[in-house]
């Protein structure tokens, strides 16, 4: 039932091409840009204070990532967030490299103190650190959480209000009370930067039309895990893997994805 649910939502996302307002890190920028494409949204990476709230009106989902975190930038995401918060758009949060200093953690929080966030994805270390669970996190990497990922994500989903998507060999997707595993995707996903930001940009895409964020995220990690399985298979190192990627997203059916999404229900 739950795989044609998510075929059904890549379907929607094929058929309307959501609007996708970005407020992301200069790093991954146009990649984020490319995977939503590949997706099939449309992206638009718009972050002067100035038209914020006026992109983010007419966009169908936010996505705000913190890896290259400034105030200028922090002010243009609360902008866009109280707008697509008024207009009832999903906002996704990733909060990178939350728990590496003082200054992101705490604007991590800042930013899902004062906005209403849909989901909350980032890596176990960075999700442990906002939950308040014991973390490392090194950079913008993660290197370990003490405790069941599982446990903790959905005690802290349940007590946010918010789903929460733990990036990892096996991603969890839970809102505290509907928690999904999903087994897709390759170790060959660690080898570039900035498939943690691309996940985020397609968790966009697929919640901007999907009701349901802990099946849309699903969704989209599953439709992204099964791009980077396929784009391993041929791939001679990690720029051709890359490249791959990108095309075999944007190559994915959504009969594809009903067939190789490796879900499971907790």
């Amino acid at each position: 039932m739950k795989k044609q649910q998510i075929a059904d939502i890549f379907a929607r996302v094929r058929e309307k091409r959501p609007l996708v307002h970005h407020i992301t890190n200069y790093v991954t920028v146009n990649d984020c840009a490319n995977i939503t494409l590949a997706a099939g949204g449309a992206p638009v990476m718009a972050d002067a204070a100035d038209e914020v709230a006026e992109m983010a009106a007419i966009a169908n989902a936010l996505v705000l990532n913190i890896g290259t975190l400034n105030r200028v930038q922090v002010e243009s995401m609360e902008l866009a967030g109280s707008m697509a918060n008024e207009r009832k758009i999903p906002v996704i949060l990733d909060p990178v490299g939350a728990g590496a200093t003082q200054y992101r953690t705490k604007t991590a929080q800042r930013l899902l103190d004062r906005l209403d966030i849909a989901v909350l994805k980032g890596n176990a270390g960075e999700i442990g650190v906002l939950a308040g669970a014991e973390a490392n996190v090194r950079g913008v990497d993660s290197h370990g959480l003490s405790g069941d990922p599982v446990t903790i994500a959905q005690e802290y989903a349940g007590a946010a209000g918010l789903t929460v998507a733990i990036s990892g060999a096996t991603d969890v997707i839970t809102d505290g009370k509907h928690t999904l595993l999903v087994e897709n995707g390759h170790p060959m996903m660690g080898t570039i930067s900035g498939t943690g930001c691309m996940a985020a940009s397609v968790t966009g895409v697929f919640a901007a039309e999907s009701k349901d964020p802990v099946l849309a995220a699903a969704a989209a990690f599953a439709a992204f895990g099964i791009a980077g399985e396929r784009s391993a298979a041929s791939a001679r190192g990690p720029g051709s893997f890359k490249k791959g990627l990108f095309d075999e997203l944007a190559n994915l059916t959504p009969e594809d994805l009903a067939r190789a999404a490796r879900m499971k229900t907790v």
